[in-house]
Parts: structure tokens; sequence; C-alpha cells
């Protein structure tokens, strides 16, 4: 019995110099998972902890204080390695992150018997890059969790395995959250489509959506003539778009509408000035607006586009359609020197139809 008691006292003596000694550390078990990922693979881990010091602080010597332990070669690469030798890897599929938050084991001593907490909070985020090349991340899911433990002093197996096991469901947590979501989550999206609708409602309200079924008429210029203007009339036109997007299979699918409009309420004309001749050439200014939207309309489709940032990249298209409807406003009015240059206005008038034409709204 003295032998015994002595040969334990000699063992955990030795186990605590064990782990003081530079370079010593927990190692975790390599094991294969019993899953294989099919939507992902693991690309980085790296440690996003507040305290990055070591993970934990084991009882391992009688009356003394836990000892600060840390994984082999630090909690990333320790948990990178575990993840590359027991995963399989496909890399064609999804690259995710794992972002360590909090990996914490805790003990305290009572006599010979030792309490245990381990704690484990990790997020995963999904990969990838916006337009202009630049590296973007999104999240996707958190896991966190913990266990308690207990063992005899001296026997530390169980730190090494309480880690383990954690780690794998985490792995577990986010291979079913993938699978789960790869059908119906955008973030997780393989492809795009895109579906323009033209909003060329013909009503009686303040708005007029264009339609080349419904020409414009000086009923509907119903402001007052602007004080101070030299002009004849003045039209308020201009273009906007709205969209909403689904996931279906996979699949995101953009469905934006579009529409080109008139304001009555903020366009005139003067009485001496009502002609068939001053209205055509306010009617080709509503004309330029529709040509604009279906250059806008062509900028927007999948080639143009990326999963991550296709929202932006509409709304930059449409900032710069929007730009570009200025300027061919400007450069009408100038050329036809607001429609008193007839010789010009006919050119205008035959350069609209046919760029109408070249998409389909007139024949």
């Amino acid at each position: 019995m003295r032998f015994f008691i002595f040969f334990f006292s000699l063992f955990a003596g030795l186990l605590f110099l064990s782990f003081q000694q530079p370079g010593t550390s927990i190692r975790l078990r390599s094991e294969s998972l019993p899953f294989t990922p099919k939507e992902f693979y693991m690309a980085a881990v790296s440690d996003q902890r507040q305290d990055p010091g070591p993970i934990a602080r084991l009882a391992l010597v009688l009356n003394q204080s836990p000892q600060p332990v840390d994984l082999e070669g630090g909690v990333a690469n320790s948990f990178r390695y575990f993840i590359n030798q027991g995963l399989k890897q496909n890399r064609q599929l999804r690259p995710v992150a794992m972002r360590i938050n909090k990996c914490q084991v805790r003990e305290t001593a009572s006599g010979n018997r030792i309490t245990g907490q381990f704690t484990l909070v990790v997020s995963f985020v999904l990969l990838g890059k916006n337009h202009v090349g630049d590296e973007i991340s999104s999240p996707l899911t958190e896991y966190q969790g913990s266990a308690s433990y207990t063992r005899p002093l001296g026997q530390t197996a169980v730190v090494e395995q309480v880690i383990r096991q954690s780690l794998v469901a985490s792995l577990r947590n986010l291979n079913e959250y993938m699978n789960r979501e790869s059908g119906k989550n955008e973030k997780l999206a393989k492809s795009l489509t895109v579906t323009f609708t033209d909003d060329n409602r013909i009503t009686n309200d303040d708005t007029v959506h264009y339609n080349p079924a419904r020409k414009l008429t000086w009923t509907d210029f119903k402001a007052e003539p602007r004080r101070g203007s030299h002009y004849a009339a003045e039209v308020f036109t201009s273009f906007a778009y709205e969209g909403k997007s689904s996931v279906q299979n996979g699949v995101i699918q953009l469905n934006l509408t579009a529409k080109a409009y008139m304001l009555k309420t903020s366009s005139w004309g003067r009485p001496d000035a009502r002609n068939a001749y001053a209205l055509n050439h306010e009617q080709r200014h509503f004309d330029i607006v529709k040509i604009i939207v279906e250059r806008f309309k062509r900028k927007i489709h999948p080639d143009s586009l990326t999963l991550d940032d296709y929202n932006s990249i509409t709304q930059y298209q449409f900032i710069e359609s929007f730009r570009e409807m200025n300027r061919m406003q400007r450069q009408y009015d100038d050329e036809t020197t607001h429609s008193i240059n007839q010789a010009a206005q006919e050119r205008w008038n035959q350069k609209i139809d046919e760029e109408l034409r070249s998409f389909g709204v007139i024949k």
C-alpha cells in the first residue's frame, strides 16, 4: 500500500512537470468524422478570443493553483489540424471559415477529485468576394457548447476527450445547417436568374406610365407655367425600379419591375404653345427615358452580377443609367434648341424611333 501511494504521488509529480515543460500541451487525438460535407469545406480557422492565452487552467498538483495549459500549437492550429485530418474536404464546394470566440477549460480541486467546466463558442462564416474582388464574409451559424466533468487527480485524459467531442459537435451542427439551408438560404445560393417586368399600366392618376399605346396629350400637363421660363413647355419624366428576391432550389430569383413615368402635376405647357409639334418634342423626352430603361435592363443579367453583391451592383447601374438619362436629355434639348431647330428635331425623331424599334418597344 505504501508503494502504491508513493508511485501515485510520483506519477502526479511527473505529470505536472510534463505540462510545465516548454512545448508540452494538450494534443487532440485524430479521428475520422462520421459524415462527409456535401455543401462546404473548411477553408480557414482563426482565433477570435478576447483572451488569446492558454485555453485551460488545470488542477495538476494537490494543494496548488490550477496551471495554464494550451492545445498543441495553439487553439486555431490544433483545431485546423484536427479538421484536416478527420474531415473529408472537397474544395469545389463553398469555402467556410471557423472563428473561435471562446474555448476555455477551468478546473477546481476538492481533495483528490477535480471538477472541470469546458465552454466552446465558435461561429461559421461563408467566404467570398464582391464585384471589385475584395474578400468578404457572410455570417452563417454559431455553435455554443459546454460540458462538466469530474476526474481523479493525475488523470487528465478526459480533458482532451471533452474538447474533441465538443469540436466534433460544432462541425456536425454546421454540416446539418448547411444541408438544411442550402436550397433556401440566399447566402448559400449557387446561381441567379433575373426577370424584368415593365410597369406600363394605363391609369387616371397623376402618374403616366410609359406605354407605346398611350401617348402624351396636352391634358397631361396640369401644372402652371413656371414664372420666368422662356420655354414653351416642360415635362417631368424619370424612371425607377423596384424588386424582390427569393431562393428556390439554391437559385436566387431576382424579380425586378422597371418603370418610365411622367408626372402630370409637375409638367406644364403654355396655352399659346400647345400644338402637335411642341407636344412631339415633349413626347420625345418621355421616349428617351424609355430608351434608358431598356439599356438599364440589359445591364442587369446574371453574368454582370455576383451572388454576394447583386443588389449593390444593380443600384450602381441604376445610378449610372440615371446620369446617362440626364446627359441624353440635355443633349437632345441642346441640339434641337428646345424644339426650335426643326431639322435637328427630325433627326432626333428618327434616332429615337430607331432605338425604340431595336428594343421591340415599337414596330
